[in-house]
């Protein structure tokens, strides 16, 4: 039995929205100088917790403490603030302002006048970053960081309220795997000096790689928590969902190679993205494109989808070239695209599920360019049995799903077309374990209806499915790997590392 007090513990945690029971009974208990991990399909509480854990909403029962003393009432928002501070996937840095303004937001000091004394600000500024060894000038307008640096940024003014509790939600999402490792390396200096982490991610490599302890919710309730180093991934996996892990992607039958050519691209190049880049996608083939997100890889499948237009070279869908630039083109030519996020480019979350299932095949829904109801809601109805979309109706806001279930209608959206080219750049981020081997499920089904895929992605998940993965390194298509390569091999292609030399 623990004898040393928690940093942060939250105990027999219920929350009710009206008749939908968001927690029952949920506990988390999370030790000074440790990383401890949060994981759960979407739906399964995780967020729930962490609002509770921050003060934002209170529960309906159960308690939180913070060093083996009753949280403060939530009014209190200073004291919450030298307790907890969460830095969420969105940035809570707001970018007009600089870096020194962001860091002490409110708490500017101010000289005899009463006005504001930015020398003071900025020296304070400094001293906090260096105390924290984040290297960013502090005048710098936070718009201009990097999502890498406006983490950092977002850490140390949480540690500069006193909290040494830092939750950290799905931190990695738009990181390259370089920027990974360097907040891993950030996370692991705070740890030693006492500050205590809740991770939350969908990445469970990441958990075995940083974090000291797992807990598992499922269905609103608390299922387990282990020491990462007693806990197999299986066993993981199966406490996630419930049921035995998920077993090897299943083979399936590699088009012929006389196979009709879906995706012709030639000697593209676009400065500072990407530089003679040539490849072809048969007819019920799946390719991959693997690098780091600063690859050149997302720029290259944005390329072929319209939202970018190479400085040289050609594209061509099924023989015919697209108007370069032109996602209208594109989806003519029949492209199909799930962008890489879904909150700022592949949803418009005001409007329903209907609506955002059926943004691309206008001409389908009535005459003339007018849009008939039934019709659009008879459409939408097939699209979410076809994907399981978990919605009450066509009508739902797609805001009020669930991450997964979001995903699925943008994939949805990019299959109402009947697409000859389905392109898909990191299709499964920020998407819980059973919904991410049902969207690799579905693209595979895709694939073996003759439809030919691109998937730009650094998840070995996603790439496993492929044929062929063409691994891009600093704008250049440096390898090719047929299915069955080993992981090893892929992952130094990608950081552009020689494993023998």
């Amino acid at each position: 039995m623990a004898t040393t007090t928690p940093v942060a513990e939250a105990r027999g945690i219920t929350k009710r929205f009206g008749s939908t029971v968001a927690l029952r009974g949920a506990s988390i208990r999370v030790e000074a100088g440790q990383v401890h991990a949060l994981v759960g399909r979407n739906g399964a509480g995780k967020s729930t917790l962490v609002s509770v854990l921050t003060g934002l909403r209170a529960p309906d029962e159960g308690e939180v403490a913070f060093g083996g003393e009753p949280a403060p009432r939530l009014a209190d928002r200073a004291a919450w603030r030298r307790r907890v501070a969460c830095v969420y996937q969105r940035s809570t840095i707001i970018p007009g302002l600089t870096v020194a303004e962001n860091l002490f937001l409110n708490r500017y000091d101010r000289g005899r006048t009463g006005l504001i004394d930015w020398r003071t600000v900025h020296r304070r500024a400094r001293e906090l970053l260096e105390t924290w060894s984040v290297d960013v000038d502090v005048r710098t307008p936070a718009g201009e960081l990097d999502v890498e640096r406006r983490q950092f940024v977002e850490i140390a003014r949480a540690l500069s309220f006193g909290a040494r509790f830092v939750v950290l939600d799905e931190p990695t999402a738009q990181l390259d795997s370089a920027a990974i490792g360097r907040l891993f390396g950030r996370v692991d200096d705070l740890r030693r000096q006492g500050v205590a982490f809740l991770y939350i991610s969908h990445h469970l490599h990441e958990v075995y790689e940083l974090c000291d302890a797992v807990t598992v919710f499922r269905d609103a309730r608390h299922v387990l928590t282990a020491p990462v180093a007693e806990l197999s991934r299986s066993a993981l996996v199966a406490a996630m969902t419930g049921d035995a892990a998920p077993g090897a992607r299943r083979a399936r039958g590699r088009p012929p190679g006389d196979a009709e050519v879906v995706l012709d691209v030639v000697g593209a190049s676009l400065p500072g993205a990407y530089r003679d880049v040539s490849f072809r996608v048969r007819a019920g083939e799946v390719v991959g494109l693997a690098g780091a997100a600063s690859s050149g890889r997302v720029a290259i499948a944005e390329t072929v989808a319209g939202l970018r237009t190479a400085a040289a070279g050609a594209v061509l869908v099924a023989g015919s070239r697209p108007r370069p630039g032109s996602v209208p083109a594109a989806l003519r030519a029949g492209v199909g695209f799930v962008p890489r996020d879904r909150h700022h480019q592949g949803l418009v979350p005001g409007m329903s599920v209907a609506d955002n299932c059926t943004l691309t095949v206008p001409d389908r829904l009535g005459p003339a360019g007018f849009v008939d109801g039934r019709r659009r809601d008879a459409f939408a109805r097939r699209m979410i049995a076809n994907l399981a979309i978990k919605a009450p109706g066509p009508g739902t806001p797609v805001a009020d799903l669930s991450g997964g279930n979001q995903q699925k209608v943008v994939l949805a959206r990019a299959l109402a077309n009947d697409p000859r080219l389905l392109v898909l750049v990191d299709p499964t981020a920020g998407v819980d374990v059973r919904s991410k081997e049902f969207l690799l499920d579905k693209v595979e089904e895709v694939a073996g209806s003759g439809a030919g895929v691109l998937v730009a992605s650094d998840e070995l998940d996603d790439l496993r499915m492929c044929d062929r993965v063409l691994v891009v390194f600093q704008g250049r298509v440096v390898a090719e790997m047929t299915a069955g390569w080993h992981e090893h091999d892929l992952v130094a292609a990608m950081e552009g590392v020689d494993p023998d030399g």
